[in-house]
């Protein structure tokens, strides 16, 4: 069988048509991933920036002022810093799963972002079981703190491990109580539909004010979840050196502090998205109609405002979360165990019963 060279050519022609489709389908499925974790990494910068801001003022101090305008590059002069250092190995531990642990869990929380709507539709993956799958793929973060803890063979680093373990198991519950009893008025698991239900009855349809007990089991259980004062057991400084990162330094070091702020952030957006309406404004029309009718013409315009509004809202909270560790001080581990079982648990546990009666009744 004899092929013209005619013909080779528009075979090889196709062929690298089809090669080139597939490489541009790789690259616009790469581009929504990149986006959001350059998003996330100048949010995570921002949020130690104003930390470092906000407990130097409340210590009535200079915070920084030298790296950059305002010290706004010191946290960006922190990460280079670690990145240099040496990384040091325990010479009688583990050293792969000390290698693990922190990847673990770094890519636990980072998994979590997929799931959250920054604005109408602007989502990474828009699932069924939005809410419960964050809760699943977060549960992993503390394991990969247990195996940091026994990997090191030390016994500040063993126990804090354990303390991370049973702090979450601790605050856990109470948290996905309420996020049961939040999918039940919104009778949806998916984040975009949760906020889109707040949304159909203005301001006072967040859930906010149709949960206030929940609201403030998930915001304690939250701070609980992060591992901030007054909750910061597992790496108490007193009693355990650092605990689970005792023995790490340089980059490993840096991604245990890359990973209680990466999970202070994907709380307080799921604070936002469960409470408080998610991207929606609900300021009544009146005020400002041409900005409203803008929004509805343009939807690249609808949308920056929506992720504009979302973490304005997400910020308002951390702001609540850096201001409470630097004021309250540390409970014992006998209280944080009793404050987690003999209280938000019953708690969470009469929210959603109260919930269910009255979405039964609403029938």
């Amino acid at each position: 069988m004899i092929i013209h060279t005619t013909e080779m050519q528009t075979i090889n022609s196709f062929s690298r048509l089809e090669f080139l489709k597939e490489v541009y389908s790789i690259i616009w499925m790469l581009v929504p991933i990149l986006t959001l974790v350059l998003g996330i990494t100048l949010g995570v910068l921002v949020i130690v920036w104003l930390e470092r801001e906000i407990s130097a003022g409340i210590q009535q101090r200079i915070g920084p002022e030298y790296a950059g305008p305002l010290g706004i590059l010191q946290a960006l002069a922190d990460g280079t810093k670690l990145l240099f250092k040496e990384n040091l190995l325990p010479s009688r531990g583990d050293t792969r799963l000390f290698s693990i642990g922190p990847s673990i869990a770094v890519i636990s929380i980072l998994l979590s972002y997929s799931v959250i709507p920054f604005s109408y539709h602007f989502i990474l993956a828009d699932l069924s079981i939005g809410v419960f799958l964050w809760i699943a793929i977060s549960s992993l973060a503390p394991v990969g703190l247990l195996i940091s803890g026994y990997a090191s063979n030390n016994k500040y680093s063993f126990l804090g491990g354990l303390r991370a373990a049973a702090q979450s198991i601790s605050y856990e519950i109470p948290l996905t109580l309420c996020v049961l009893s939040i999918s039940l008025r919104a009778t949806r698991l998916s984040t975009v539909d949760i906020v889109e239900a707040q949304s159909k009855y203005g301001f006072w349809g967040w859930n906010l004010w149709r949960q206030p007990i929940g609201f403030i089991v998930f915001l304690i259980s939250s701070l609980a979840e992060c591992e901030r004062l007054p909750f910061d057991l597992p790496e108490a400084e007193e009693e355990l050196v650092a605990g689970y990162q005792t023995e790490y330094s340089g980059i490993k070091f840096g991604l245990f502090y890359v990973a209680s702020y990466l999970n202070l952030l994907v709380s307080s957006l799921f604070v936002t998205v469960l409470y408080l309406g998610g991207w929606d404004l609900s300021i009544p029309y009146i005020f400002v109609p041409e900005f409203f009718d803008i929004n509805k013409r343009s939807k690249i315009f609808a949308t920056i405002i929506g992720i504009f509004i979302t973490l304005i809202k997400t910020y308002l909270f951390v702001f609540i979360a850096i201001a409470t560790r630097w004021t309250l001080p540390r409970l014992r581990m006998d209280q944080l165990l009793n404050l987690g079982w003999k209280f938000l648990l019953p708690i969470s546990l009469g929210n959603l019963l109260l919930t269910t009666s009255s979405q039964l009744l609403s029938l």
